[in-house]
């Protein structure tokens, strides 16, 4: 639990980076991504009393940011000019092989993009924010299992349409 501003520091050095990096794959936008992530830790040091330790630390700030994040997508619910990232870095083989072709990886960012959530968050939040499956539960009060059948129903997914087109 945060205490003093000692602790808020060593918080904000050795998580900055990991929750810009989470936050990076959500906004896809390096100004949006750097104004949520110090709104995140603004938050977590000035509510600390909402920390009550069911978690890991890090857990908790990808929480605050992807409430944040949601938040600010909300309030520009207008802006159709949607960022999608340049390339998808996945560990399975088949589209792992598919995203190194250039028009493929284009073809996986729409189906990506147009994919329901929660299938589109789930594999974000795995493949470029890199995050546990435990992780992942956590920050959707499900369990990791269900983190799991998610991300893989998210692969199938995207494998089905672009084996469709």
């Amino acid at each position: 639990m945060i205490t003093d501003r000692e602790t808020s520091q060593k918080l904000y050095e050795t998580y900055f980076m990991k929750v810009y990096s989470f936050v990076m794959t959500l906004a896809g936008e390096k100004d949006l991504a750097e104004e949520i992530t110090q709104e995140t830790f603004y938050r977590a040091m000035t509510a600390r009393q909402s920390f009550r330790g069911n978690s890991d630390e890090f857990t908790w700030l990808c929480a605050i940011a992807k409430n944040l994040f949601h938040d600010e997508m909300r309030r520009n619910a207008r802006r159709s000019d949607a960022v999608i990232p340049e390339e998808i870095p996945d560990s399975s083989t088949g589209l792992g092989e598919r995203a190194a072709d250039k028009d493929d990886s284009f073809r996986i960012h729409l189906i990506l993009h147009s994919l329901e959530e929660p299938y589109k968050e789930v594999f974000q939040l795995r493949c470029f924010g890199e995050l546990s499956f435990r992780q992942i539960g956590t920050i959707f009060g499900k369990t990791e299992n269900w983190a799991r059948v998610t991300y893989h129903r998210a692969r199938l997914k995207i494998q089905e349409r672009m084996d469709s087109k």
